[in-house]
C-alpha cells in the first residue's frame, strides 16, 4: 500500500500533466484551426517528437507483459522493442520524406493519393475499429488493474480516473497536449523504471548475481526456430513486417511524425525515438528477471509471472519512490490512451467527415475531432462494466486482430512507395486478401481444439511465421494484379515513389490539397507550397543524422551480440 509521501508524489504528477497541457493549448488557442488540433500546427521539434513515440508507445504490455514475459522466459522477449529501434529508421528515412511531402494529415489519406479513396476507407475503418476494439479497452484494463494491485483502489474508480482525467485534457489540447505531456510522461516513465530495474538488482547484489542466478537461456535473445514464440526466423523475418506496420503506418505513431516542422525534425525525432527504445530491454525485461531471481532466492514471492513489476514495487520500493514509480505507470497508461483518442479521433473527422462533408469549415472540424473525443472516451466508460465479461481467451483473439490485418497494410505502404508501377486495383486485391486470410486464421484458432489436418496446420503456425507468409502472399496479389490492368495515372506517383521523387504532380490534375499549413490558405498552388518547403532537408542536418543512426545501429549490434548464449 501507498504512504501520504507516495499520494503526494502522485497528486504532483498529475498537477503537472494537467499544467503542461494547458500551457501549451493556451500557445495556440488564438489559431483553433485544424492543422493547429489535429497536428499541433506542424511546427514540433525533434525532442518533443522523440519522447512522444517512445510513451505513447509504452502500454499495459510493456508495463505488465515485458516484465511478466521477462520472468517466465528471458530476454528473448526484447527483441520486439530491439527492432522497432532499426524500424523507426525505416520510418525515418524512408516513409517520412513521402508523407512530409504530401502533406496529408492521416495515413489513409496518403493510400488515397497514392492509390484510390477504396484503399482509404479501408484502411480508415479497420484502423478506428482496431483501436476501439483493442487499444483503448486493454489501456483502460491497465489502469484500473495499477489502481487496484498498487494503490488499493477499486478497479473501476481507477479505470474512471484514468479515462476521464485523459479525456479532459486531450479533447481541449489536441495533439499538442498530447505531445508536451507525452515528453512529461516520458522522464517520469523512464526514471521511475530505472528506479525500479536499480533497486532490484541492489537487492539481488549486482548485474554479476543475476546472471550468476538465473539459467543462461534467459539472457539468449535467439531462441530456436521451433521455438513457440520468439523463434529467431520469425524475429528477423516476421517481426519487421509487424514493425512496418505499426512503426511506419499506422496513424497512432506516425502522428507524431506529421507534426514535425519540417522533415529534418521528423527524421531526427525518429532516430531520437529509437535510441529510446532500446531502454525497454532493460527497464521492463530486465526487472522480471530480477523478480524471477529473487523469487528463486526467497527475497519474495512471485504468485505468477505477469505480477512481476507489481511485485517488485510492492516489496523493495521504500515510501515515497513507490509514488514516483506509480506516477511513472500512471504516465505511460495516460500518454498511450491519450495518444489512441487523439489518433481516433482524427482519422473520424478527417477520413469520415471530411470525405462526407467537404466542405466542412476550419471550425467544424475541430469540433467535430473534439466531440470524436468525447464519444471515445463515453465508450470507454460504457466498455469498463462488459470487460468481465469477455473471456480471457477471446480478448487475446481480439487482440491478434491487428497483428493478422497488417501484413497486406504494410505491403501496399511499402511497395506503393518502392515502385511506381503498382495500382489501386492491386492496391484494393492484396488488401482484401490479406484481410480474409487473417479472418480465417483468427476463426480457425478460435476452434483450433476441434481442427486436424491443414486447417489445423494454417491454426498452429506461430503468429511472427504466419506474418511472413500473409506478407509474401500479399505482395504477390498486389505486384501479379497491378501488372495485368493498366499503370496508375501520373498524379497518382508523382512525389510519392522513388522512381518520381522529385516530379511534381501538373497543376490541374492533382486532387485539391486538403490541408490547412501553418500559412493559411485556401489555394491548392500555396498549400502544395508549403507542403514542399516542410519537406525540404538541410545537407548538415542529414549528415548528423548519419552519423546518428550508424551510433544507433552499432548499439543495437551490441545488445544484440551481449545477449547471445
Amino acid at each position: 500500500m501507498l504512504g501520504a509521501l507516495d499520494w503526494v508524489f502522485i497528486a504532483f504528477y498529475f498537477v503537472l500533466v494537467f499544467g503542461v497541457a494547458i500551457w501549451s493549448t493556451l500557445r495556440e488557442r488564438t489559431r483553433e484551426t485544424s492543422a493547429n488540433y489535429f497536428l499541433a500546427g506542424r511546427n514540433v521539434g525533434w525532442f518533443v517528437i522523440g519522447a512522444s513515440l517512445f510513451a505513447s508507445n509504452i502500454g499495459s504490455e510493456h508495463l505488465v507483459g515485458l516484465a511478466g514475459t521477462g520472468a517466465s522466459s528471458g530476454v528473448a522477449v526484447g527483441q520486439f522493442e530491439i527492432l522497432a529501434s532499426l524500424i523507426l529508421l525505416i520510418l525515418g528515412w524512408v516513409f517520412v520524406p513521402f508523407y512530409i511531402k504530401s502533406g496529408v494529415f492521416t495515413m489513409p489519406e496518403f493510400l488515397e493519393r497514392r492509390y484510390s479513396s477504396g484503399a482509404r476507407w479501408y484502411l480508415a475503418i479497420i484502423s478506428i475499429v482496431g483501436y476501439v476494439l483493442t487499444k483503448i479497452s486493454v489501456t483502460i484494463a491497465a489502469g484500473g488493474i495499477v489502481f487496484e494491485s498498487i494503490m488499493g483502489i477499486n478497479f473501476w474508480t481507477g479505470a474512471l480516473v484514468v479515462v476521464i482525467a485523459t479525456g479532459i485534457y486531450t479533447v481541449f489540447g489536441g495533439l499538442r497536449a498530447v505531445l508536451y505531456t507525452d515528453m512529461i510522461q516520458m522522464f517520469v516513465l523512464v526514471g521511475g523504471a530505472i528506479l525500479v530495474t536499480y533497486l532490484g538488482l541492489d537487492a539481488l547484489g549486482g548485474w554479476g548475481e543475476l546472471r550468476a542466478s538465473v539459467d543462461s537461456s534467459f539472457f539468449d535473445m535467439w531462441q530456436p526456430s521451433d521455438h513457440p514464440d520468439f523463434p529467431w526466423t520469425g524475429i528477423l523475418f516476421g517481426a519487421p513486417i509487424l514493425g512496418v506496420w505499426y512503426w511506419c503506418t499506422d496513424q497512432f505513431i506516425v502522428q507524431r511524425v506529421l507534426s514535425a516542422s519540417d522533415e529534418d525534425n521528423a527524421r531526427r525525432g525518429t532516430i531520437f525515438g529509437g535510441y529510446l527504445k532500446i531502454l525497454p530491454l532493460f527497464i521492463f525485461v530486465i526487472p522480471g528477471v530480477i523478480a524471477y531471481a529473487l523469487s528463486q532466492s526467497g527475497q519474495l514471492e512471485l504468485a505468477e509471472p505477469d505480477q512481476a513489476l507489481p511485485t517488485l514495487i510492492g516489496t523493495l520500493l521504500p515510501i515515497g519512490v513507490r509514488g514516483i514509480v506509480v506516477a511513472g505507470l500512471l504516465a505511460a497508461l495516460m500518454s498511450s490512451l491519450s495518444s489512441v483518442f487523439n489518433s481516433c479521433s482524427t482519422l473520424i473527422t478527417w477520413d469520415i467527415y471530411k470525405k462526407l462533408k467537404p466542405a466542412a469549415s476550419e471550425r467544424q472540424l475541430v469540433w467535430v475531432g473534439q466531440l470524436s473525443t468525447v464519444v471515445l472516451v463515453a465508450f470507454g466508460l460504457a466498455w469498463i462494466p462488459l470487460m468481465k465479461l469477455i473471456s480471457s481467451q477471446l480478448y487475446t483473439y481480439l487482440q491478434s486482430v491487428q497483428a493478422y490485418i497488417s501484413p497486406p497494410i504494410a505491403a501496399v505502404f511499402l511497395l506503393g512507395i518502392m515502385w511506381k508501377r503498382v495500382n489501386a486495383k492491386g492496391a484494393m486485391a492484396a488488401l482484401l486478401t490479406g484481410f480474409v486470410l487473417g479472418m480465417l486464421r483468427l476463426f480457425a484458432e478460435l476452434f483450433k481444439p476441434s481442427l486436424s489436418g491443414l486447417v489445423y496446420d494454417y491454426a498452429d503456425i506461430n503468429f511472427l511465421h504466419f506474418a511472413i507468409l500473409l506478407f509474401v502472399i500479399c505482395c504477390a496479389v498486389l505486384i501479379g494484379v497491378s501488372l495485368l490492368t493498366p499503370p496508375p495515372p501520373g498524379f497518382k506517383v508523382a512525389g510519392l515513389t522513388f522512381e518520381t521523387a522529385d516530379e511534381a504532380a501538373s497543376d490541374g490534375v492533382v486532387p485539391p490539397v486538403e490541408t490547412i499549413t501553418e500559412v493559411p490558405s485556401e489555394t491548392p498552388g500555396e498549400a502544395v507550397s508549403v507542403a514542399e518547403l516542410r519537406g525540404t532537408s538541410n545537407p548538415a542536418w542529414r549528415r548528423r543524422d548519419l552519423w546518428l543512426t550508424v551510433g544507433l545501429i552499432i548499439a543495437v549490434a551490441l545488445v544484440w551480440l551481449y545477449f547471445t548464449g
